[in-house]
């Protein structure tokens, strides 16, 4: 890790692809602050259990802005050749996708 990204808070903004790999508990918080501001309402951080259509009524304009704000604070780009429908299954399918791609 360099010094930049050595003792950063990995929930504020700091690019989460440095180092050993992506943690899947900040990742979860992550997606639910984005799909939050998304959303504009609360979610909690930790869960990784709603579903993102029928839980939370996510649209296919919500996922294009969710997937650009994913992208802008975690500071990794998506595949879109690779995304399927079962990835946006649950915030935690979402999650595990966001680390694969990472």
């Amino acid at each position: 890790m360099s010094d930049l990204t050595q003792g950063a808070d990995l929930t504020q903004g700091a690019d989460l692809t440095q180092g050993a790999g992506l943690d899947r508990a900040v990742v979860v918080t992550r997606i639910n602050d984005s799909l939050g501001e998304v959303l504009k309402r609360e979610l909690e951080p930790g869960d990784d259990s709603p579903r993102l259509f029928d839980d939370l009524g996510l649209d296919s304009t919500s996922v294009l802005e969710l997937l650009m704000r994913l992208e802008d604070e975690l500071g990794i780009e998506f595949d879109t050749d690779s995304l399927e429908q079962r990835h946006f299954e649950t915030v935690g399918t979402l999650a595990d996708y966001v680390i694969e791609q990472a």
